[in-house]
């Protein structure tokens, strides 16, 4: 089967994390931008690939990966060449894997429900993240450390953390400490993510 990636995406969206992803592995895409105005993206082809009818989501050697950070972990993992991911046995992966889960779990849906102005919950236990701030100052002390979450080896998880920094500090959903703003500025400068932005004008 084809190495080719068939990526499906929305400019919108957090298709641009994967998009930059397979920048940074240097793997072969076939880039599918779906119209949300035509619902391109909740017509019975793409529902067979994505039952949530939503992107971004890739189709690679025949298999189906959805969902940001797993699309990031697989490429990280197929593409290996690129050294994004510790491999298994590397004291560095179980960092690594809490990271992104991290940022999936706790990071993003505690920045979702502080833009969309939800009330904290009463019991801090009742939602996987706890507090806005707990989280925040959490990834904070993750990334103090730098220069990357790794230290001094960038990967994929740079790429999932870091552009969720860069959208929480754009949309001023968090404050621009230093530590963030150090960080965003730092994988910002990445040439991957410079093609990509390139290419987007």
């Amino acid at each position: 089967m084809t190495e080719q990636v068939v990526f499906y995406t929305h400019p919108q969206s957090r298709g641009r994390v994967v998009h930059w992803m397979l920048e940074e592995v240097g793997a072969p895409y076939d880039m599918r931008v779906l119209s949300f105005e035509k619902g391109e993206h909740k017509t019975p082809q793409y529902l067979a690939i994505n039952p949530m009818g939503k992107v971004p989501a890739i189709v690679h050697r025949g298999v189906v990966v959805t969902e940001t950070a797993a699309i990031c972990v697989y490429l990280a993992d197929e593409f290996s060449a690129a050294g994004l991911a510790p491999k298994i046995g590397d004291p560095q992966r179980g960092t690594y894997l809490r990271w992104f889960f991290f940022g999936a779990a706790c990071f993003d849906p505690a920045v979702v429900d502080k833009m969309l102005g939800r009330p904290p919950a009463e019991r801090k236990g009742a939602v996987g993240y706890g507090t806005f701030e707990d989280t925040v100052n959490t990834l904070e002390k993750a990334l103090s450390p730098g220069p990357y979450i790794l230290g001094e080896r960038f990967s994929a998880v740079d790429v999932y953390v870091g552009a969720q920094i860069q959208h929480s500090l754009m949309t001023k959903a968090i404050e621009p400490r230093p530590w963030f703003q150090k960080f965003a500025d730092r994988i910002a400068a990445r040439p991957a993510l410079q093609r990509l932005l390139q290419g987007a004008q």
